[in-house]
């Protein structure tokens, strides 16, 4: 039977991509699958896998189709992450596809990958879990 694995983000440099993912998802790199060119993170409670880190030369895209949206649950705490996430090595992207409230804040990861941190009490969807309309 098919069953949806892990996301696996492409990254330049894999130590960085490891330092960067454990800590701002309280994650644990595993020796599961390693090699020079994958390392595969786990949720710290033991729970199984989470993220796969894949090293990669292509670069990083501008609008990709297919990107992570973190959650939070109140505005004050997306702001604490934003700000986290930024101190762990992440930036705002100048994001032009913006609506005019948004619920969520696009950064890019150390090597330029777009992710969202949305804010649930502010999603369209009035606060479940599937985030709001972006991108």
């Amino acid at each position: 039977m098919l069953r949806l694995g892990i996301p696996v983000i492409g990254v330049t440099d894999l130590d960085r991509a490891v330092a960067f993912w454990t800590a701002a998802l309280d994650l644990v790199a595993t020796e599961e699958w390693e090699s020079d060119t994958w390392r595969t993170l786990y949720h710290a409670d033991g729970s199984g896998r989470a993220l796969g880190l894949l090293r990669s030369a292509s670069p990083a895209e501008p609008r990709p189709r297919l990107h992570l949206d973190l959650f939070t649950d109140t505005a004050d705490e997306q702001d604490a992450e934003v700000r986290r996430l930024t101190g762990l090595g992440a930036r705002l992207v100048d994001w032009d596809l913006y609506p005019p409230e948004p619920d969520f804040v696009v950064l890019a990861d150390p090597d330029d990958n777009i992710f969202c941190v949305v804010d649930l009490s502010n999603a369209p969807s009035g606060g479940s879990e599937q985030g709001g309309g972006r991108g």
